[in-house]
């Protein structure tokens, strides 16, 4: 896999972007035969946000009810008020609550049951630079972010090599930047993350960089990685007769955005949204 990534990086971005939509593969992703993906059958369900439960207590039909989990991951069920269920296996959250009536002396032995109504909390929005966005089930992507990623058709030829992954963990917002080039060129299989249900990945779009002045081919051009000005001014078709690389000015805008021009060697490595002017020569 490592020789293809590197075989594409020289064949340019469109050979570049066909291996990578490959590489998102599962059956082409190189990893350990204990991180594959799991099966449907392997995935416990978790429960998440927007879930419908039926819930009954045996032999005590009042406590039956159905109950739509909160955007926090809560539901309120009699006598024992709001339990946080988010990301517990449904006989996890039978316990809980089975324990709840118990230590507030509601019911003597009480022996929970909870049945799945319905499941919003097993879906993954994936949105951004991919070929088919939209929201899909853990099972059908086998749970990883790979899996995830080639279910929604790989990512475009315009997106970028950096994937945000944001969600909910232990009841705190969580969210990571995965860079799935550079994980599967190290096969670093521990990047190939599990997803949970409510989990939105994005994929942005690739960074560019916009060159003008006396280069042969003005223009708005993708940014690789670890792209100096010199590969940049390669890509712009080179300095013209008329232009100097004395002359050569970088536009970049900071935190605060405003614009400053910066005087530039060949070496200096080139950002997203640079703009790179090469000036025309005096003699």
């Amino acid at each position: 896999m490592s020789i293809s990534i590197y075989l594409a990086r020289l064949w340019g971005a469109a050979a570049r972007a066909a291996v990578l939509a490959a590489m998102l593969l599962p059956n082409l992703l190189a990893v350990p035969a204990d991180a594959q993906p799991a099966s449907a059958a392997q995935i416990e369900y978790r429960i998440g946000a927007g879930d419908i439960l039926k819930i009954s207590v045996f032999k005590n039909p009042d406590l039956t009810l159905e109950a739509r989990v909160s955007e926090v991951g809560a539901i309120s069920f009699p006598l024992i008020g709001s339990v946080q269920v988010s990301e517990l296996t449904l006989p996890a959250a039978e316990r809980k609550i089975a324990e709840l009536l118990k230590q507030g002396g509601f019911v003597v032995n009480p022996q929970v049951n909870i049945l799945l109504e319905t499941a919003f909390g097993n879906q993954v929005s994936v949105l951004g630079e991919v070929n088919k966005p939209g929201r899909y089930a853990l099972d059908a992507a086998g749970g990883h972010l790979s899996g995830m990623l080639a279910t929604a058709g790989g990512i475009m030829p315009t997106g970028s090599e950096t994937v945000i992954v944001s969600g909910v963990r232990g009841g705190k917002p969580f969210r990571r930047e995965i860079d799935v080039v550079k994980a599967a060129m190290e096969g670093n299989t521990g990047d190939d993350i599990l997803l949970s249900g409510g989990d939105t990945v994005f994929v942005n779009h690739q960074p560019v960089f916009y060159i003008y002045g006396q280069v042969q081919k003005a223009g708005q051009y993708r940014l690789e990685r670890d792209m100096t000005v010199m590969q940049a001014l390669a890509v712009g078709g080179g300095i013209t007769t008329k232009g100097t690389r004395r002359g050569i000015v970088l536009h970049r805008r900071d935190a605060h955005g405003k614009v400053n021009e910066i005087e530039v060697s060949l070496d200096d490595d080139v950002k997203d949204a640079d703009v790179i002017y090469v000036k025309e020569s005096l003699f």
